[in-house]
């Protein structure tokens, strides 16, 4: 069983930390990623973090580019010491906060922030349901990374733009309308009060997917006909119930496998393809005209309610279609990527280009760590005061996996603008680590999208 309080799983984007920014010998040798040092006009970057698991916990690494070679518990090793030079780069990036439900995952991670060179102090260390509230009061905290469930995104991001903090938060944005509705208008406010936001969509970031798209839309395939893209892989980690364990506690610590908590994978996972889909075509899609869906593998109970493959078709302004899968199935042929046909062309959008004439374009320069470089853009253009902002794009590419979500579970076309209007709130009216039920599997033709 891969535990995702351990960092990382091996189907995750973990697994890209530790092949990179996780074996390399120094901070210092991440040469391509630039060298950030100050919050605004303050000298250091103070970072809390909220939501302790192995995805929170490697952005803290990501954040601070430490190079501590990490071999994971799971795998029988240990973790070895940080080397000099990733101390060295990271003198002026302190962790100085975290917060999350579970005092055992908070534990782990102090200890690896130890090992790391961060000694937070245990009055700076907050667990239960409002931990993130006693988290942002700490005024040393400048830099906040949201790691927790999906489902607490939105509250999280406008308590932390409330309390004056700049924010990075993992993908996806939310799990519902509501929640979406309120993302955007968070990203609304931090524009008022000068405060940046960047999103665990590290494609944005990445070089190649930059300069590809960029030649995109300046014409290299012409007029864009149609897109297709794919997160097909197998299955992913799962928590067994353990004795003593309530309903709620179980879903939150196996939170992927429950649509209030992580929004099906068609929105945790394929946003990343999505979002590439939206940043290419420019604009959010009008509908999902169709989908299919199903939970034909992944039946245990242990699999909450979720489906285990997603097929959507999207139309976006002009009559473009998109097509997409996302599969979570052990023995099947994988496929994660994104591709493009134009009057002139096609790309797969991350580094090649193959016009009809037949004279390819490739970019063959190393990319930087995306992972690095989201919290690096994000900590320069605080210093160079003029902070991104990307909870408008998050926002849309994740609504984007919603009405593909409700398109398959009730097998009805959905429209973006009715989709968006949608008061239906995912999740229980209060937290409490009590009794909460679980939803039945969504039954296309019975389910209804409200």
């Amino acid at each position: 069983m891969n535990d995702p309080n351990r960092m990382p799983s091996a189907s995750s984007r973990r697994t890209f930390i530790r092949n990179t920014s996780l074996g390399l010998a120094t901070a210092a040798a991440l040469s391509d990623v630039p060298q950030v040092h100050a919050a605004g006009g303050d000298d250091e970057i103070k970072i809390g973090l909220i939501g302790c698991g192995g995805r929170g916990t490697g952005a803290v690494i990501d954040a601070v580019g430490a190079a501590a070679k990490v071999i994971y518990p799971d795998k029988g090793y240990h973790t070895e010491d940080v080397a000099d030079g990733a101390k060295a780069a990271n003198k002026r990036i302190r962790v100085v906060a975290l917060a999350d439900m579970f005092g055992d995952r908070l534990e782990r991670c102090q200890t690896q922030m130890g090992k790391l060179g961060f000694e937070i102090a245990p009055d700076h260390c907050f667990t239960g349901f409002d931990a993130y509230k006693q988290l942002l009061a700490v005024a040393d905290v400048n830099y906040v990374i949201l790691a927790t469930p999906p489902h607490f995104r939105p509250l999280h991001l406008q308590a932390a733009i409330e309390a004056g903090k700049h924010v990075f938060m993992e993908k996806p944005a939310a799990v519902d309308a509501p929640g979406v509705r309120m993302v955007m208008a968070a990203g609304e406010l931090a524009k008022e009060k000068g405060l940046g936001i960047a999103a665990g969509t590290q494609r944005r970031h990445d070089r190649s997917y930059r300069d590809t798209i960029a030649r995109i839309h300046e014409g290299a395939i012409g007029d864009i006909v149609y897109g297709k893209c794919y997160w097909n892989g197998g299955q992913i980690w799962v928590i067994n119930r353990q004795q003593g364990w309530s309903d709620m506690e179980w879903q939150l610590r196996n939170w992927n496998y429950f649509t209030w908590l992580s929004g099906d994978h068609i929105v945790e996972q394929h946003v990343h393809n999505l979002d590439i889909m939206n940043w290419v075509l420019g604009s959010h899609p009008i509908r999902a005209v169709s989908g299919l869906g199903g939970r034909q593998v992944r039946t245990g109970d242990e699999h909450g309610h979720i489906f285990d493959h997603f097929a959507v078709e999207f139309e976006y302004p002009n009559g473009v279609s998109m097509f997409s899968q996302s599969r979570q199935i052990n023995g099947c042929k994988n496929m994660v990527e994104e591709q493009v046909v134009g009057s002139k062309g096609k790309s797969n959008c991350k580094n090649w280009i193959g016009p009809n004439t037949g004279d390819d374009w490739n970019r063959s320069e190393r990319s930087p760590n995306a992972y690095q470089l989201e919290h690096a853009d994000l900590i320069q253009s605080i210093r160079e005061g003029n902070p991104i902002n990307e909870a408008q794009a998050v926002a849309e590419s994740t609504m984007t996996g919603i009405i593909g979500r409700e398109a398959c579970y009730s097998g009805q076309a959905v429209d973006w603008d009715t989709a968006m209007k949608s008061e239906t709130h995912l999740g229980p009216v209060q937290y409490t680590l009590g009794k909460l039920q679980i939803p039945p599997v969504a039954m296309p033709g019975k389910y209804r999208f409200s």
